[in-house]
């Protein structure tokens, strides 16, 4: 990956290790790249054989109050740039993650271990929230309009919240971070963003490109960790840092709402997902098996979004889960930088013991294997693409998020029935329905509990649409118009003229 924007852009996936060392290893405060207040290390990881491939510093918890510090001594200049130069940075960065797109999608592999066209696909959906934020940067709304008693005008404007403390999940990490940079960019805020410890390379690269699109310094400061929890704490007791912006698990969620609550740091939150994907008997099979395939192994089914129980009416059950388990059967899966592979290791080994302990469970409560369910053998951490059949409704596997290649299958008779089943979690951010009759679509979506419906679409993320999810999926929205609003605080003034 290009440093300086100059020479080389895209070389794709063969020459992984040139694309590694390219990228910053160190801890990215106020502009410079430097080491851990004790020098401390930690090692990342390739899925696909679980030996590490390269070192990354570790902040402290006093790292972290320098990037705070960074971020202060932005603030104002930052703040008071023009919103069309805002806007011009975030233009100029979405350029140049497509013209790195290659690279990019090689590094995410690389950590990840999601398929390169997986990744690849990735970048293209991250860039866009470069590219939407740069053209909402120059509409922030604002409104004047006479007081109803006629006594007085008002004024209402907005502007930026102030520090925002980021911190996003390793299943997306270009577009969990852009995502957040983008609409913090637009709104003038400084950001310190903590990413996942299993993913920081695309975060460093990510940076790499925001300075070479002109982003000034200590606007964005990077500061990975193994010692989040401390590091994350101490931002939030800090009266400077006026944002937090968490994509991640409900239960760390919670914990950092918490610790928010303390300073009363307004707060967006992405959280866990559990969501249903409801097939009626009078759906196209062949649409509702497509959909399907994007709905849970995208990104290898490790995505908050992915279809997490499927609901099937009676009538056309056989035949999908059928067909599905052929179409999951014939998936190549392999190491991620190999062209043609469809299917990656997930993130780590206590991941695929967790999923792997799930299918057991369900098979221990009666679900029938229709294709994978086993651990292969063999070095990283693989997990065949599966689908079990006759999964009872009350099975332990249906009350929490996979984050895998697995696809449990439960049949309904009524529409009533699958409303019931699809809203019976805690959670709501996603959900797929399909059925011919638009009608029946419009009203079953209307009564599930989600933030986004897919309605005869396995995949509902979009840049230009509120991303977010009802329930103890989280809090506030990402992307669209909704997404800038998260970093702008309204103020109203009352005047004569």
């Amino acid at each position: 990956m290009s440093v300086t924007g100059a020479g080389r852009t895209s070389s794709g996936a063969g020459n992984i290790e040139e694309i590694v060392d390219s990228v910053p290893k160190g801890l990215l405060i106020g502009g410079e790249e430097v080491a851990a207040s004790d020098g401390a290390v930690f090692d990342v990881l390739n899925p696909a054989t679980g030996a590490a491939f390269t070192q990354v510093a570790s902040a402290t918890v006093e790292d972290g109050v320098r990037a705070v510090d960074a971020a202060q001594a932005a603030a104002a200049g930052w703040a008071a740039t023009a919103p069309r130069q805002r806007g011009e940075v975030l233009r100029r960065a979405f350029e140049l993650m497509i013209a790195r797109k290659d690279d990019l999608a090689a590094l995410i592999t690389a950590e990840m271990g999601k398929v390169l066209a997986d990744s690849a696909g990735e970048v293209t959906y991250a860039a866009e929230f470069f590219r939407w934020y740069s053209e909402e940067a120059v509409r922030i709304p604002g409104e004047q309009k006479l007081a109803p008693a006629g006594s007085n005008r008002i004024v209402v404007g907005h502007r930026p919240i102030g520090i925002a403390v980021l911190v996003t999940p390793w299943n997306f990490p270009a577009a969990m971070a852009t995502r957040k940079i983008g609409p913090a960019i637009a709104a003038g805020c400084t950001m310190v963003l903590k990413p996942a410890s299993d993913t920081p390379l695309t975060a460093l690269a990510l940076a790499q490109i925001l300075r070479d699109a002109g982003l000034p310094a200590g606007v964005l400061n990077v500061i990975p960790s193994r010692r989040s929890g401390p590091v994350i704490d101490r931002l939030l007791h800090d009266n400077r840092v006026r944002k937090l912006s968490f994509t991640g698990s409900t239960e760390v969620g919670v914990s950092l709402l918490r610790a928010a609550a303390d300073n009363v740091i307004s707060t967006s939150m992405e959280l866990g997902g559990n969501a249903p994907f409801v097939v009626f008997d009078d759906a196209d099979v062949d649409a509702a098996i497509d959909g399907a395939m994007v709905a849970k192994m995208r990104n290898g089914g490790e995505a908050c979004t992915a279809a997490n129980r499927f609901f099937v009416q009676e009538s056309v059950a056989e035949e999908f889960n059928a067909r599905f388990a052929e179409r999951m059967r014939a998936l190549r899966t392999g190491q991620g930088l190999e062209p043609g592979m469809e299917l990656g290791p997930v993130i780590n080994s206590r991941a695929r013991d967790d999923i792997a302990g799930l299918v057991n469970g369900a098979v221990a409560e009666g679900a029938k294997v229709l294709t994978g369910g086993e651990v292969p053998a063999g070095d990283g951490y693989f997990y065949p693409a599966t689908v079990l059949a006759d999964v009872p409704p009350t099975a332990t596997i249906l009350a929490n998020e996979i984050f895998g290649p697995v696809a449990p299958v439960v049949t309904f008779k009524t529409e009533d029935e699958a409303v019931k089943l699809a809203n019976a979690t805690t959670l709501g951010l996603a959900a797929y329905v399909y059925t011919r009759d638009f009608a029946r679509g419009l009203r079953v979506s209307e009564q599930i509990e989600a933030g986004m419906v897919g309605l005869n679409r396995g995949l509902v993320s979009d840049p230009s649409a509120p991303f977010g999810g009802m329930k103890q999926s989280g809090l506030g929205r990402e992307g669209g118009a909704d997404g800038i609003l998260e970093y702008l605080e309204t103020q109203y003034v009352a005047t004569n003229w």
